[in-house]
């Protein structure tokens, strides 16, 4: 007779799996593993849930330090899904760090920093698919900040952000609504005028530079900005082979090295990507359904939020608080081998 268990498959149990979970993050190893339900009975289960992005703030709100002059960075990334065949959420998009157009699901995500301690948290995340709700990046990033200000009330100054964010529609909605400051690279064809007028806008790579404009910043109006609306633009040095012409709201601003700092803070979203894609298998769902998608996208959320309160907590690596469940069985297995050797 067939054994009944009436016991229900929970996200807590599919988030465990994913910090528990080296490699293989598939609903058959893990059911191969529970040994309590099917992998059908998982997958039926975690169809019916809906992770969201306030679940997400809402494991983390408590464990947050606000600070008046905290950093808000957007940014996103993309899943990869090249070898993926019949996935709802999947469309060609380009990847900055493949450098190319793939098949993958992107996200917007929303980090949370700290200026003082230099820790950061995850706040908001969306699931960017706009032939499903025919939002663009824009529309997201402004229904975050939205969310951030108006019912998060969590207290920030600056938003940091990527070239792709650098829409005129955004720039003034952070400026006039939100009343924050931001900063943001331009591409270089971008067109300004440096001259009050008096010249033809010309690309931000054309612009000839002073000692002192270097030092200082200039003030520009970028095409298609109103009038009264100037920004401090910034030459400043990002790699030994790039430079970045950053862009700010702050008219106060004096100092590209300041800028060249607050610029660097920025680089805590992309530490944010590589530990969620090394250590939660956010990438590694095989599953064709969206819904299923989003719910495995969302507890891998949580679990790099829960891993990154460990390491908070005991001043380790989230590296480390997910490769010592193998130290632990290594060490196990050395005092009492499941496998013993032996000479023949």
């Amino acid at each position: 007779m067939q054994t009944i268990n009436n016991e229900r498959f929970t996200i807590l149990d599919y988030c465990q799996y994913l910090i528990s979970s080296q490699i293989n993050y598939t609903f058959t190893n893990l059911a191969e593993h529970l040994q309590k339900w099917s992998d059908d009975t998982i997958r039926r289960r975690l169809n019916k849930e809906r992770i969201t992005g306030r679940m997400v703030w809402e494991s983390v709100k408590n464990h947050i330090e606000p600070d008046e002059e905290a950093f808000v960075l957007i940014d996103d990334s993309v899943l990869d899904k090249n070898y993926s065949q019949e996935i709802e959420s999947v469309y060609y998009q380009y990847s900055g760090t493949e450098h190319r157009v793939i098949k993958g699901i992107g996200i917007i995500n929303v980090v949370y920093v700290n200026p003082v301690s230099g820790k950061f948290w995850v706040v908001d995340f969306r699931i960017y698919n706009k032939i499903l709700d025919g939002k663009t990046k824009i529309d997201h990033a402004m229904d975050m900040l939205q969310n951030l200000v108006f019912h998060k009330n969590l207290p920030f100054k600056r938003v940091l952000m990527d070239t792709w964010y650098s829409s005129q529609r955004l720039m003034k909605y952070i400026d006039d609504d939100l009343k924050k400051i931001y900063y943001c690279p331009l591409r270089e064809n971008r067109l300004v005028d440096d001259s009050g007028g008096e010249e033809r806008y010309k690309k931000v790579s054309d612009l000839i530079w002073t000692e002192i404009e270097l030092e200082k910043g200039k003030t520009v109006k970028i095409k298609g900005f109103p009038q009264d609306k100037k920004v401090k633009l910034f030459r400043v040095t990002a790699k030994e082979s790039r430079t970045d012409f950053v862009c700010t709201n702050d008219l106060s601003q004096d100092s590209s090295e300041v800028v060249q700092n607050v610029c660097k803070v920025r680089w805590k979203i992309e530490e944010f990507h590589r530990e969620i894609k090394q250590e939660s298998g956010i990438e590694q769902c095989e599953c064709r359904k969206d819904r299923l998608q989003r719910n495995h996208i969302g507890c891998a959320m949580l679990v790099w939020a829960r891993m990154k309160n460990l390491a908070y907590k005991t001043g380790k690596t989230i590296y480390q608080i997910k490769h010592q469940q193998l130290s632990n069985y290594l060490i196990n297995e050395l005092k009492n081998p499941s496998v013993p050797m032996a000479f023949a």
